[in-house]
């Protein structure tokens, strides 16, 4: 190997470690920082996923409420719930197709304590202008029961009720009990927990 050989492949060397020495001046681990700034940004990296989970657990959590509340109704129409709406319409019924000449106001009032709305405005107006004065009258007697009942719609707050129902009649023209048979569609709807009578019509 001549001397010009070896003081080329030296020149080499030499210009291969000092490529190094640059690189490791520009290499971002090697810049010159005040102290503690890389371990405040390193702080702020942490704070801020943080803070992004947070957000994402509160968002998670209101979502899963709405859904539950108002996406999955059958949550309040379970057949706990049916079975409810099907006592309510059968005893609503009861009560306002049964009545006695002897005991109209409290019959009406039993009545009265399942009907709501429009429909409860109707019962008072009727009780008092049509059913009071026959009864009292022509001794006027009835008494209801039901035979069975069937849902036909049921949501949250409110409900269809198809209803079967036997009612047996005496007046003091007809002593003798006449029985009639009837199916009557009960509405319903859920106010302050209780399921009450919005509309009643025979079918």
């Amino acid at each position: 190997m001549t001397d010009q050989t070896r003081d080329l492949q030296t020149t080499e060397i030499i210009d291969t470690e000092e490529a190094i020495d640059d690189d490791q001046d520009y290499s971002p681990m090697q810049t010159e920082r005040e102290p503690g700034t890389w371990s405040r940004t390193l702080g702020k990296v942490k704070v801020v996923p943080a803070t992004l989970i947070l957000l994402l657990v509160i968002s998670v959590g209101v979502a899963t409420w709405v859904y539950v509340e108002r996406y999955q109704p059958n949550r309040r129409t379970d057949p706990g719930v049916a079975r409810a709406v099907a006592s309510a319409a059968s005893e609503g019924t009861v009560a306002l197709l049964s009545y006695s000449p002897e005991s109209l106001d409290k019959d009406f009032a039993t009545a009265r304590a399942h009907l709501s709305g429009n429909f409860l405005s109707y019962y008072n107006q009727f009780t008092e202008q049509i059913v009071a004065p026959a009864a009292k009258q022509k001794a006027l007697k009835t008494t209801a029961h039901v035979v069975g009942t069937a849902v036909s719609e049921l949501h949250p707050d409110s409900a269809v009720v198809l209803v079967y129902v036997n009612q047996i009649t005496t007046s003091k023209d007809n002593p003798d009990p006449s029985v009639s048979s009837s199916s009557v569609l009960v509405s319903l709807s859920r106010i302050d927990g209780d399921w009450l009578i919005t509309k009643f019509d025979p079918v």
